[in-house]
Order: C-alpha cells, then sequence, then structure tokens
C-alpha cells in the first residue's frame, strides 16, 4: 500500500492537470446557460434574435429597392428608400421655403457646433456665457430674417428638425433656472413662499402637456386685450418652460434634500449667507446628485416636442407623418419615415445619456465606487 506522503503527492499532481477538455468547455458555456431549462430560455431567445435581424437586414439591405419612383417600390418587397431621398428636406424644414433651407441649416450647425464646444471642459469659462448671447441671436435671425437682405419667414413655417431643436433647448435652458427657484422656493421656510411654489409645480405637473399648450393656444388670446396677438411659437415655448420648469423642481429638491445636513451646518459655521451658502455649497452638491434624472427629463422633452402638432406647429415627426400621407407614396412608403426618425431621436438620446455618464465621471458622482479608484 502507499504511504499517506505519496498519496498527498498524487493529489496535488492531480490538481495540477488540466480539467479534460470536455468539462473545461462545459464550465465556460455553464455560466451562459444555466439550468437546462434556462438553456431552452437562452437558445430561443437567440433564434429569435436571429430571426428578426435576418429579415430586418432582408428589409433593409437585401430586398430594398434603392432606385426609382413610386411604381419602382410598389413592385419590390423591401424598403423604398427613393421615398426618403424624396422627402429627406422637407422632414427635416418642414414647411420652410425650400430655396431658403441653407437658413435653418446654418442655424442648427451653429447651434449643434456651440453645444459641442460648451460640453468640452477645457472651454468652461464664462466666455461661454457671450457665445449662448450670441448664438441664439444669430439662430433667431437667420430663421425669421428681416436682416442682411434675407426675406422674413413666418414662424408659421417653421417647422422640421430645426423647430424641434428649438422648442427642446430654448424650452430646457429657461426651464432649468425656473425649476431651481421653485425648487429652493419649495424648500424654504417662509411658508407664503413655500405654499405658492407648491400650488405652481402640483397644479403643472397635475395636467399633462397636451392641456397646457392646449390652453396656451386657444384659451390665452381671449384673455388678452383687443388687437393684441401673441405668436403661436412664442405660446408654445411659453408652455414647454412651464412645464418643464415643474419637472426640474422636483428633481431638484431630490437632490437638495440628499445633500448632508452637516453641508448645512458647515456653511453657517462659516458664517455664509442663505444665497451664498447655496451657490457655494449646496446646489453643486445637489445639482451633481440628480444628473442622471435631469438628463432623462431632458430626453423626454426632446421628444415631447412631438405634441405641439395639437395647436398646428409641425415639428420632426409630424413632417415625418405628413410625407407619408403624400398622395404620391401613400400605401407603398409605411415604415421608411419612422424608421428615419427613429435613427434620428436614438442618436440624440444616446448622445446626451453618453454625456450625462460622462459628467458623472468628470465630477466624480458615481458613489459606488470605491476612494482607490
Amino acid at each position: 500500500m502507499a504511504s499517506v506522503a505519496e498519496m498527498e503527492t498524487l493529489n496535488l499532481a492531480r490538481e495540477d492537470l488540466p480539467p479534460p477538455r470536455g468539462r473545461a468547455l462545459t464550465a465556460r458555456v455553464k455560466p451562459f446557460l444555466g439550468t437546462p431549462m434556462n438553456a431552452v430560455i437562452t437558445l430561443a431567445c437567440l433564434w429569435l434574435m436571429y430571426r428578426l435581424l435576418t429579415a430586418a437586414w432582408g428589409w433593409l439591405v437585401t430586398r430594398a429597392v434603392l432606385e426609382g419612383g413610386p411604381q419602382a417600390c410598389k413592385a419590390g418587397s423591401g424598403a423604398c428608400w427613393p421615398f426618403l431621398a424624396a422627402k429627406l428636406r422637407f422632414m427635416i424644414f418642414g414647411f420652410y421655403p425650400y430655396d431658403e433651407h441653407w437658413r435653418p441649416a446654418l442655424a442648427v450647425a451653429l447651434f449643434l457646433g456651440a453645444m459641442i464646444v460648451s460640453m468640452i471642459p477645457r472651454f468652461w469659462s464664462r466666455r461661454l456665457l457671450w457665445l449662448w448671447l450670441a448664438v441664439p441671436v444669430i439662430c433667431g435671425a437667420l430663421m425669421y430674417g428681416g436682416v442682411f437682405g434675407l426675406p422674413v419667414v413666418s414662424t408659421t413655417n417653421w417647422g422640421g428638425l430645426p423647430l424641434s431643436f428649438m422648442l427642446s433647448s430654448v424650452g430646457l435652458a429657461f426651464g432649468f433656472p425656473l425649476g431651481v427657484v421653485l425648487a429652493l422656493a419649495r424648500s424654504s421656510k417662509l411658508p407664503a413662499i413655500q405654499v405658492i411654489a407648491i400650488i405652481f409645480i402640483e397644479v403643472v405637473r397635475g395636467v399633462p402637456l397636451v392641456s397646457i399648450l392646449f390652453m396656451a393656444s386657444v384659451m390665452l388670446p381671449l384673455f388678452m386685450p383687443d388687437g393684441i396677438t401673441v405668436d403661436k411659437l412664442l405660446r408654445a415655448q411659453t408652455a414647454i418652460i412651464i412645464f418643464a420648469g415643474a419637472y426640474i423642481a422636483e428633481t431638484v429638491r431630490g437632490g437638495l434634500q440628499a445633500v448632508p445636513k452637516g453641508q448645512h451646518e458647515a456653511a453657517a459655521a462659516l458664517g455664509l449667507g442663505y444665497w451664498l451658502s447655496m451657490r457655494k455649497i449646496i446646489l453643486p452638491q445637489a445639482l451633481k446628485i440628480v444628473i442622471p434624472p435631469l438628463v432623462n427629463i431632458f430626453i423626454g422633452f426632446f421628444q415631447d416636442t412631438t405634441l405641439v402638432t395639437i395647436i398646428g406647429l409641425l415639428d420632426f415627426l409630424d413632417t415625418v407623418r405628413a410625407s407619408l400621407r403624400d398622395p404620391n407614396w401613400q400605401g407603398i412608403a409605411v415604415m421608411e419615415g419612422y424608421v428615419f426618425a427613429a435613427l434620428v431621436y436614438a442618436l440624440f438620446s444616446y448622445g446626451m445619456g453618453s454625456y450625462s455618464r460622462f459628467l458623472e465621471r468628470r465630477l466624480k458622482t458615481d458613489h459606488d465606487r470605491s476612494p482607490a479608484h
């Protein structure tokens, strides 16, 4: 019989040997499959994804019609990309005069360029204030005209992607400070200010955006003096600012409540007044905490601009729908416009989400990480 020392030597040698090839493969695959039932579900999902992807590829590429007109698309069984080529400019610019499309295109390019510059940390300074004072004026002059020999284009002809950008960006740019003020007012110890903020926030949040847009479009002119009218676009923009401010206020208030009480006490111990402590200590911490929900609100409002169709304005999605109702293409192109709109919305939504994650890393708001990281 082998001694105890020899048996231990054999066991150690056996442990050093690699597992059989079959067992090694099973060990690698098991975390992805789990139990037999989970394996069946996983394989079924993979098969379903494969079928969906192959069907989508066939419709988008393999069987797609790339050239021709309505008749060529009617004979095909795939996507009708000539429809997108024919209606692309209308989808983007709406009823804006065709020969003047360069003006909203330049305005959107300037706006996006200013946004990209503002997102780069090395450009964060007070000079950005001058940039954002100049860019809206230049974009408004380009869109409306009346200066530098540009013909005037009424706001009733504005539409498409530039209108969606303007409604969402201006609405959030003015709604954010309004929301911060409302959050501070609701957290105030002064009863009158607190009650006013609570009533405003709860009333606005208690009704849908559609009803506020409808009241701004239909009810507001009834309260105006005779002979005084307010531009329809301005009414819609005001309604979006008010609605955004109410939702942002509750998000910011949650961030204020998340700031430890010791921070308030430290500010008081330093002799800082209310506004100085809020500006220097409390608000910066609160706003860093609520970056994810704020970006979620921004994405939602960028997509909710489609509701302005109720007051006669055509944003990007509405121009896509109008293109699909063209008698020459009706019944032929059904999904192509919506696929294009979905890609545009997904692109900008993903960009905002990615930038919010960058801000979280930049400002070190990820509390799940250890100090060593």
